[in-house]
This record gives structure tokens, C-alpha cells and sequence, in this order.
């Protein structure tokens, strides 16, 4: 992945990446997809900026029979419809007016899959993320919520659409291996309103990592 005007240290972190292509997305079990996240990188390039995390918490949205999904009962909107394109795709949403959160749309063309990144670990251009955020000090609110993990690496609904196998806005895998018994499942955060499928245990992180979300044990 060669993206001009990078220092050494950078180039040298691209350089250990592969990028995940279709075949890790267009796969039919979201669950399995959202479970398997967890770990990959998240790299952006806007503006000249190099940033980087790992992928700590998702969250899994089983289309059209997922009463959480944006897309339940087939729905589609203006807003939505990026659900239905091809897994690899990036779905972006404004959230109470202020919150940029980022998914990845799951699956094959018109089956409306999609895992939210809750959380994520800075691993590159923390500086970037501070002064995006407004932070001072790089603690672990600087990615930890959807939200925050979005406007640390400068993702908003402008990029909506974008093809997640690009130079300049990409996921990837380091190598980084985590034990099955290091990964919880848990129901999804805030999606009462989706009834039964509320339930579901839609929902992974890693045990132990400073940066998650919500609850951080299994429910009992």
C-alpha cells in the first residue's frame, strides 16, 4: 500500500498490513464477520494525515430480519441504501445530530448486512486524533464509543459509499491474533426498541482492552 509523503515509520507500518478484500466481506454470516473484526486495523489517510486503530468492540446488524437494522422489513431511504451495496462498503450515520458512526456494509449486493465499530485501539497519528477530538491527553475516551473512534480518524457521512479497499480509507490485517476466550459476546448497546432481537449476542470486544464501550462482561 504506497501512499506518497509518508515519513519512514509509516511507510514501514503500511508496509506490514494486507488489506482485507471482498472475500472477507461478502460472506454471508454478519455474525461471523463482526466477530472476526476484532483485531483489524482501520486506517485513514484525509488530508494528509495517516491514522490508525485496532478494532476492539462491533457490533453485528443482520438485515432485513433484524429488528435493530436500519434496514428491518426490506426498509430502504435515502440514508440506507448504501446498506445494499456490496460487502466492502462503507455505511456512515449521523446519530442525535452529532455523532459520525461508521459500519461496514456485509455480504453481497441487495442483502443489507452491516457491523457498527464501536471502539478501536490508536495505534498511528495519535497526535491527528487528539487535535481532531479536541483532547489534550491521549486517554482511552480517545476511541472508546462509536462516535469518538469516528471523528479520531476523521471518518463522517461524506464518506458513505466509499469502497473500504482503497489507498486512502481501508481495514487490514496485521497478523494480530486474539483467543477465542479473549472474545465476549454480549447483546447490542442502546436497541431496545428491537424487541426480541434485542437479545441477540450481536455484540463482541475484547476482554481486558482498555478500550470498549458499554459493559464490559458477559450478561448474566
Amino acid at each position: 500500500m504506497a501512499i506518497p509523503g509518508l515519513i519512514t515509520k509509516e511507510k514501514q507500518f503500511l508496509a506490514s498490513l494486507k488489506v482485507l478484500n471482498e472475500n472477507f466481506y461478502q460472506r454471508k454470516d454478519v455474525v461471523k464477520i463482526a466477530n472476526e473484526l476484532l483485531g483489524k486495523i482501520i486506517v485513514t489517510f484525509f488530508d494528509d494525515r495517516l491514522t490508525a486503530a485496532r478494532i476492539t468492540e462491533t457490533e453485528a446488524y443482520n438485515g432485513i430480519i433484524d429488528k435493530a437494522s436500519h434496514a428491518y422489513n426490506n426498509r430502504r431511504t435515502k440514508r440506507t441504501g448504501v446498506m445494499y451495496a456490496d460487502g466492502g462498503t462503507a455505511y456512515v450515520y449521523l446519530c442525535y445530530g452529532i455523532h459520525h458512526l461508521f459500519n461496514i456494509v456485509t455480504n453481497v449486493k441487495n442483502i443489507p448486512h452491516a457491523v457498527l465499530i464501536r471502539s478501536a485501539e490508536p495505534i498511528t497519528g495519535i497526535d491527528t486524533m487528539l487535535e481532531r477530538t479536541n483532547k489534550k491527553k491521549p486517554d482511552n475516551t480517545l476511541t472508546t464509543g462509536p462516535g469518538n473512534v469516528s471523528k479520531a480518524l476523521g471518518i463522517y457521512t461524506h464518506h458513505t459509499g466509499v469502497d473500504l479497499k482503497g489507498k486512502n480509507f481501508f481495514i487490514a490485517d496485521d497478523g494480530f491474533k486474539i483467543s477465542k476466550n479473549n472474545i465476549i459476546a454480549t447483546p447490542r448497546i442502546g436497541v431496545d426498541y428491537a424487541a426480541e432481537d434485542a437479545l441477540l449476542p450481536y455484540r463482541f470486544f475484547i476482554k481486558g482492552n482498555a478500550y470498549i464501550s458499554g459493559k464490559k462482561t458477559k450478561k448474566s
